[in-house]
């Protein structure tokens, strides 16, 4: 029942490539009309059957995880961009566009994301361990989108330029109070505050990044102008002269956008500037992940560029920029996923197959995203005021290329 049910979903699916896949009685079966190159995969359990037809999205991640979903020659980034190609050409079955319907309409209570249930969250994904990241990430650790302003830039090179280019949106001067909300590893706040000569308070909700964070602002010999703090954002007072967020926007929620994009604009002083540093899909409203949810980024959520706009224009601040990077974060996720896999006799140390296979399947997954789906990064800068930064946009080609000139 279920083998017939599977081979009549993928009949009606594959559309675009080709799928070889052979079933857990042996049965090989090919699905689409390219055979030039097919994808090999082999369904090794009746179970893996079931939850195919049930939830297919979770099925193809957990089957992964666990082995009991292989693909030949482990050629997993094509595998998932067979399977994005084929969902936009329409294929799910009638079931699965339903189920779609559903989670979509759970996504407010499941983002709900009070204050505590935002720490567990961050807990979940954040305090794995520092070591698993400094594996994969740049030697500042940012995890964020990195800005190849270059075609041959490093993974190194590319972050520091994110950086510049975020600052430069700031027009920052020295002695400027900085807030940065969900700072990480407190990468931007030391380069802020060492650069550019800036007061820096920066908040995250993760333990580990707090202590390794503290660790490296002391390092820096900056402890005068960084302070680190786990504290949650809505219990924030200021004012603060500029406010940066690299990365934290898809934490919020999509019931606390108003509350966060309010209180932003009550912690800005009346001639401040912010700049939200996010993931975005340049399409409608979708729903969230259930694999990713579940697995990796518990309460996370990607929002289409109306998601945002709303918020923003009830809070009464100015949209005063806003870009749109295109494909800079799959080449960053490429980079990373290169590096985990470089660094797999150290990961195994301290974390079982299992997990590596979950978090090759994650940094996999979300490259093949931002390559074929309509998904981004967005920068959004915000003021209170309609001056409060220059009329054109000149000024950030110039203040990225010359560097923190304000601090000189």
């Amino acid at each position: 029942m279920w083998q017939g049910l599977v081979h009549a979903m993928l009949a009606r699916f594959v559309r675009v490539g080709c799928l070889e896949v052979t079933f857990p009685d042996g049965t090989m079966r090919r699905y689409g009309r390219d055979a030039s190159d097919p994808l090999c995969l082999h369904l090794r359990d009746t179970a893996l059957l079931r939850a195919l037809v049930r939830d297919p999205e979770m099925a193809l991640g957990e089957g992964y995880m666990d082995g009991r979903l292989t693909i030949g020659g482990d050629r997993l980034h094509d595998f998932l961009t067979l399977v994005l190609r084929n969902r936009q050409a329409g294929g799910l079955p009638a079931w699965a566009r339903g189920a779609d319907v559903i989670r979509f309409a759970l996504r407010d209570w499941v983002q709900r994301n009070t204050p505590g249930k935002a720490r567990m969250n961050v807990a979940h994904h954040y305090d794995l361990s520092n070591d698993l990241y400094r594996r994969f990430l740049d030697t500042d650790m940012q995890y964020s989108c990195a800005y190849f302003a270059r075609p041959d830039m490093t993974l190194e090179q590319a972050q520091a330029a994110k950086k510049a280019h975020i600052a430069a949106k700031l027009l920052l001067q020295p002695d400027m109070h900085v807030l940065d909300i969900g700072c990480g590893w407190g990468g931007m706040a030391i380069t802020l505050a060492r650069d550019y000569g800036v007061r820096v308070t920066a908040v995250t909700l993760s333990a580990n990044q707090l202590e390794l964070g503290r660790a490296r602002v002391a390092q820096a010999g900056l402890s005068d102008r960084v302070d680190l703090r786990l504290m949650d954002y809505r219990k924030l007072t200021g004012p603060y002269d500029r406010i940066v967020s690299i990365g934290m926007f898809e934490h919020v929620g999509l019931p606390q956008y108003q509350t966060y994009f309010g209180k932003l604009r009550d912690l800005l002083t009346p001639d401040g500037v912010a700049l939200i540093h996010t993931i975005g899909r340049v399409d409608r409203p979708h729903r969230p992940s259930g694999w990713l949810t579940r697995y990796i980024f518990p309460g996370g959520y990607v929002p289409s560029l109306a998601e945002v706009a709303g918020p923003v224009e009830r809070s009464g601040l100015w949209l005063t920029d806003l870009e749109v990077w295109r494909l800079h974060y799959a080449r960053t996720l490429a980079e990373w996923l290169k590096r985990f896999e470089a660094e797999l006799d150290a990961v195994r140390a301290t974390h079982d197959e299992r997990f590596i296979r979950m978090w090759r399947y994650y940094l996999t997954a979300c490259q093949a995203t931002f390559e074929v789906d309509r998904q981004g990064v967005f920068q959004v800068q915000l003021a209170r005021r309609a001056d409060a930064v220059p009329l054109t946009r000149d000024y950030i080609a110039r203040l990225s290329a010359t560097g923190p000139v304000a601090a000189q």
